[in-house]
């Protein structure tokens, strides 16, 4: 592109040359090299600069990890976005011209090539990352009773779509997500179920679940403000007792089935701070806490952020 913009302006000097009435050879050599560093000058001015340069991380991801997408920018311009699938997801300022867009997958994203594509004042930027295969295990619970014929509430739906439609600025969390319950792991992200019998169609494990006695303590997993307390009596019948968390810039948590809260709304709180307690609320078959960790409205896999850290 560069090298056939520069044999057009040098057509152009040549032609200029051929209609001004210089006789000197020197003069006309002279004139000819002044037009064409004016023209190369030009050239160099109008073409675009270079577009966004993209990092992916982690660079080999699978199913239900959250992609960060760091960009960097020439100038400290205004924050690209990145679109995926037809989904558009923001990006924050990580430092100077450097940004950062978190992109779900979940175990309904296709294993194999994933197109990304970066927006911004700086042009556009298309880059491909291949999301690994995986396999996620099948798991049969019996209910029994009331909880075997529970349904949702309009009330705690549109709470809990209110918290994972937020986009805080401000980022809380910082580093590795903490564990949010001394229990054992009685249920893994991800995994697939049958209900007495009937296989859930279409569903997939939006959590970890962690099981412990009824009173267990419950810790913040990160920073973060404390957005929904919903309880059962007020309509959180599905969930149960339930607290909602905004750890900023589209990550959000979701922990349900509690039997008592050690916080309200609008509180601010650390990692590791305690903020309610284990219980069997709702639709549980026992005492577990419900761990959902939410990526710009998607249920992502917890254990990628405990572990690894999205930064």
């Amino acid at each position: 592109m560069v090298f056939s913009s520069l044999k057009t302006l040098q057509s152009v000097a040549i032609s200029i040359l051929k209609r001004l009435s210089i006789k000197s050879t020197r003069q006309r050599w002279l004139l000819f090299i002044a037009t064409l560093s004016a023209a190369v000058v030009w050239s160099a001015i109008a073409i675009p600069a270079q577009a966004y340069q993209v990092q992916i991380l982690p660079t080999s991801p699978v199913r239900g990890d959250t992609l960060s997408v760091v960009i960097r920018a020439e100038t400290g311009s205004a924050a690209p976005t990145v679109t995926v699938g037809g989904e558009t997801y923001p990006s924050f300022m990580l430092s100077g011209n450097r940004y950062r867009a978190l992109v779900p997958t979940s175990p309904n994203t296709k294993a194999g090539n994933l197109a990304i594509q970066i927006n911004g004042s700086e042009g556009t930027e298309n880059v491909t990352v291949n999301i690994g295969a995986r396999s996620f295990p099948t798991q049969y619970i019996t209910l029994s009773g009331a909880s075997a014929g529970l349904e949702g509430t309009d009330h705690e739906f549109d709470r809990l779509d209110e918290l994972r439609a937020l986009r805080t600025p401000q980022r809380y969390w910082n580093g590795p997500m903490g564990r949010p319950s001394t229990g054992y792991v009685s249920s893994t992200y991800g995994l697939q179920r049958y209900y007495n019998g009937v296989f859930a169609e279409d569903y997939y494990h939006r959590g970890v679940d962690y099981a412990a006695g009824n009173g267990s303590p419950i810790y913040a997993p990160a920073a973060g403000k404390i957005i929904v307390v919903g309880r059962v009596e007020d309509g959180f019948v599905l969930n149960g007792n339930t607290l909602g968390i905004d750890h900023g810039q589209g990550v959000t948590s979701v922990m349900i089935h509690l039997s008592g809260f050690a916080v309200k709304e609008g509180d601010i709180v650390e990692k590791g701070q305690l903020i309610g307690y284990m219980g069997s609320t709702g639709f549980a078959s026992g005492p577990n806490l419900h761990w959902g960790l939410f990526v710009n409205g998607i249920a992502v896999d917890p254990v990628q952020w405990r572990y690894d850290g999205v930064e």
